[in-house]
């Protein structure tokens, strides 16, 4: 029975191996983040009980949700003070997406989704993160040096007609 679990394992990893290669980014989170919250539920629950385990699920979720509508409601107060000073609320626009992203992770139950839920609420850790995503998609300012200078005289239809006869005078004097 356990060489059967080892060789079972041992053949687990190697398909692991084989499989992360061809499988996109999402569908790893897909797979990884139950089997981390279910080995999560098993660790605490074995520390603390399983009735203390759900009411700590069940008390995450319902504090983190009125914390996250809390400060909703603050960064949609900090969006408005900006537009009325005639200001794009471009931070406080990302702000909002990420404390909605938080709440949608702390009504999923389990503790590493609450970790990252909370991180996302508090303004300290959303501001470091929300400035570490920007800096990654942040435009590079490019210098355009494609460009001659000189001056333009602009003609009219009279001007050319003119210019034209000059230049065939100056060529048939040559």
């Amino acid at each position: 029975f356990v060489i059967s679990i080892l060789l079972s394992i041992i053949c687990f990893f190697n398909l692991q191996s084989i499989i992360i290669r061809h499988m996109s980014p999402l569908l790893i989170i897909i797979i990884s983040v139950p089997l981390v919250e279910i080995f999560l539920f098993i660790k605490v629950g074995s520390i603390i009980g399983s009735f203390n385990t759900i009411a700590l699920i069940l008390i995450t979720a319902i504090t983190g949700v009125i914390y996250a509508r809390h400060e909703g409601f603050n960064t949609l107060r900090s969006g408005f003070s900006q537009l009325v000073k005639n200001e794009m609320p471009i931070y406080e626009i990302m702000s909002g997406a990420a404390i909605a992203f938080a709440a949608f992770l702390l009504i999923l139950p389990g503790f590493a989704t609450d970790f990252l839920g909370f991180l996302l609420i508090f303004p300290l850790s959303r501001k470091l993160i929300l400035k570490k995503f920007s800096k990654k998609y942040e435009k590079k300012e490019k210098i355009n040096n494609d460009f001659i200078e000189g001056q333009y005289k602009d003609y009219d239809d009279k001007d050319k007609d003119l210019k034209w006869k000059n230049n065939i005078k100056y060529l048939q004097s040559t």
